[in-house]
């Protein structure tokens, strides 16, 4: 690529998603150190210095995804997707048993969770099977079916790790993905169906997922008397902050005494929302909305069917996200143990998510230029009328 094919890229990439997503980091920066230098006294910067770390790979992962033209993930959906298949089939092997049974992390540390990195891969290939399938969704043999088992391969492995939250994201996310290719609304109708009664066999299945549903149906109604300490602190530190908040540093539910070591990481809106108030967590909000709006901006101007459909994805992904963890600190679904995009410690969903975002400006690259092209022969057709009118005028004249 030549240094003016480079300087065209970076002038017609999307620069306003580029802001949010540098806005975000940076936030989620000062958050996280805030959230979990009491945490280990004696190693104030442990979380902060790992979590940098994490954002490094992460943004060199989004520059390098940038650069690369993402009509090469179509061409390599099918062995991404087996790729993310074997790391989810050698957590069974590889991984370590958590507290609660499960196997999700392939590092002791927690840091490398494959489901996290499967994502992405799901995402790749559903949107190039979409785009291939397009114009004969509406067959069940050719649409509904085969979507159907490519999508339960993924969510069974993932469910009996178990991780339900997770899998119930990703099949949101696909759905979304369908409803956009133009599926049949009866299809997408039984699909949902289905899914629903999958997760709900997985949940009477599993006790911890059980034990979540009742624990949300006495916190809903009673947050403040919830006997589970991290819904009920939650809670507490969102109140605690009222409209402006106690200060950045000032949260007391982030101290070791309040019995929420991991504060930092799934529950770590309740810190936005303690120290800075309903006016930080809805500056959160607002900035996970824009992501959307940019997000979704450049699908509809994606000059093909894949682009189209894997950014609307990736946006569904991400946002979709974001407000489900908002949902479980503020008590209106039950806990499930997804991270805030950029914010929440934990090094394979940051990385996903900025690999993710990388794609989707370079995605964004077409799209603007397409504007940008139209735009300019739109000018050029309005100069031309112009210019012939105005001689026309003299001649009579």
């Amino acid at each position: 690529m030549s240094p003016s094919s480079d300087k065209t890229a970076v002038k017609h990439m999307d620069h306003g998603l580029l802001i949010v997503i540098f806005a975000l980091l940076g936030f989620g920066i000062v958050m996280q150190f805030s959230a979990s230098y009491a945490i280990n006294p004696d190693q104030p910067y442990y979380y902060i210095t790992r979590h940098l770390i994490w954002v490094a790979l992460g943004l060199v992962s989004l520059f390098i995804l940038v650069q690369i033209d993402y009509h090469i993930w179509q061409k390599y959906a099918i062995p991404i997707m087996g790729l993310a298949l074997l790391l989810l089939i050698g957590i069974f092997f590889f991984a370590k048993t958590g507290d609660s049974g499960s196997r999700r992390h392939l590092l002791q540390s927690g840091s490398i969770q494959p489901s996290e990195l499967a994502k992405l891969a799901i995402f790749i290939y559903i949107a190039a099977w979409l785009a291939s399938k397009e114009d004969h969704l509406g067959d069940v043999t050719v649409g509904l079916l085969p979507f159907s088992l490519l999508l339960g391969i993924f969510l069974i492995a993932i469910l009996m790790q178990p991780d339900i939250s997770t899998s119930v994201l990703i099949a949101l996310t696909a759905v979304a993905m369908l409803i956009i290719a133009g599926a049949d609304l009866l299809q997408i109708g039984i699909l949902l169906g289905v899914m629903g009664l999958v997760f709900t066999a997985a949940i009477i299945q599993h006790k911890y997922a059980m034990k979540r549903l009742t624990e949300f149906g006495q916190a809903f109604l009673a947050p403040w008397n919830s006997p589970n300490s991290q819904v009920q602190a939650g809670y507490a530190a969102l109140h605690r902050g009222g409209l402006f908040g106690k200060g950045l540093g000032n949260s007391i539910y982030k101290l070791p005494e309040s019995g929420l070591p991991v504060i930092h990481s799934d529950i770590v809106f309740a810190v936005i929302g303690e120290e800075l108030g309903l006016l930080g967590a809805l500056a959160v909000v607002a900035l996970f909305l824009f992501l959307a709006y940019r997000g979704t901006r450049i699908a509809l101007n994606a000059p093909d069917s894949f682009g189209r459909l894997l950014a609307f994805g990736i946006t569904t992904w991400i946002v979709l996200q974001a407000f489900i963890n908002i949902a479980v600190v503020t008590v209106t679904i039950p806990n499930t143990g997804i991270p805030l995009p950029f914010i929440s410690y934990g090094g394979s969903s940051l990385i996903t998510v900025l690999a993710g975002l990388g794609i989707l400006l370079n995605i964004s690259k077409d799209g603007q230029a397409r504007i940008t092209l139209n735009a300019n022969s739109s000018v050029r057709r309005r100069n031309r009328r112009s210019r012939v009118s105005y001689s026309h005028r003299r001649r009579r004249t």
